[in-house]
């Protein structure tokens, strides 16, 4: 058992602090023996707000004995310095102030410091471009499309029911603006030996997942509990025989059974070549 204390982190952002926390996650799964206490504090857009959360930090300072982390994504210089107000009391890791000054090195022009700038500029382009790719993923959904509709689609991904499909297409969608379909493969397919008809002429965007029989037959029990559906005996004909269909008609696939959500959409946009732009 870990009997170490919790160490608290706070992720600090003038807008909604998902920038500040994916950056700090990322950093903080590299210390897998530490126990970490999340505080999120977003729309810090004064210094009013700046100074009320150096004083809710230097309170966690006196009252656990040890520094709080915190992942600053403020672009205000007076809310930086507000907030900095705490420097003693805490290890602060900026995210603009390690970053802007080389970019504007690199590219010859001062940063504007503009609070929610990124949003501002994404909502006439990549903003607009993930909520149609959050419709589109909705809409088609579980093999709900036809021919025209697949036109429009970067990436059709196909599988065995609960092998992973929908979550990743809204997880392409939301991060990435990227129109997903997604197609199950169903014992009638198995049975034809063929994939879905509309399906093959639009080859080139095919992704498959798979997923491990046992898994499936976890998930699928949740679902459907004492089912032939969800049976291990049914999960291993079906994995087998999606895994045979997609082998034959050269179809690229991942196993999902050990892959986050994020790793299988980084493996798809990289494998598909899907390119994306703001």
């Amino acid at each position: 058992m870990n009997d170490r204390p919790f160490r608290t982190v706070f992720f600090v952002s003038d807008s909604t602090g998902i920038t500040a926390e994916t950056f700090g996650h990322s950093l903080l799964a590299q210390f897998p023996g530490t126990r970490f206490q999340q505080v999120r504090v977003p729309f810090v857009n004064d210094v009013s707000k700046a100074q009320d959360c150096a004083q809710q930090i230097r309170k966690i300072a006196r009252d656990t004995g040890q520094r709080p982390i915190v992942f600053s994504s403020l672009v205000n210089p007076s809310s930086v310095a507000a907030l900095r107000e705490a420097h003693e009391d805490a290890l602060f890791l900026d995210l603009f102030e390690r970053f802007i000054e080389p970019l504007e090195n690199e590219l010859g022009q001062r940063s504007t410091h503009t609070i929610g700038r990124f949003h501002g500029v994404a909502e006439s382009s990549d903003y607009k471009k993930r909520i149609e790719a959050i419709n589109f993923a909705m809409t088609h959904d579980d093999g709900v499309s036809s021919a025209a509709d697949l036109v429009e689609a970067d990436v059709i991904l196909v599988g065995v029911s609960r092998s992973g499909k929908t979550p990743t297409s809204l997880y392409l969608a939301m991060q990435f603006g990227v129109k997903a379909a997604n197609y199950p493969l169903i014992p009638e397919d198995f049975e034809r030996n063929k994939l879905p008809g509309e399906l093959h002429e639009f080859r080139a965007k095919l992704f498959g997942l798979t997923i491990s029989p046992d898994r499936l037959s976890l998930i699928r029990q949740e679902r459907r509990p004492n089912s032939h559906y969800a049976s291990l005996e049914n999960c291993r004909y079906e994995i087998d025989a999606a895994q045979k269909l997609m082998r034959r008609e050269n179809i690229r696939w991942l196993d999902s059974t050990t892959k986050s959500i994020e790793e299988i959409s980084a493996t798809i946009m990289q494998t598909v070549r899907i390119e994306t732009e703001f």
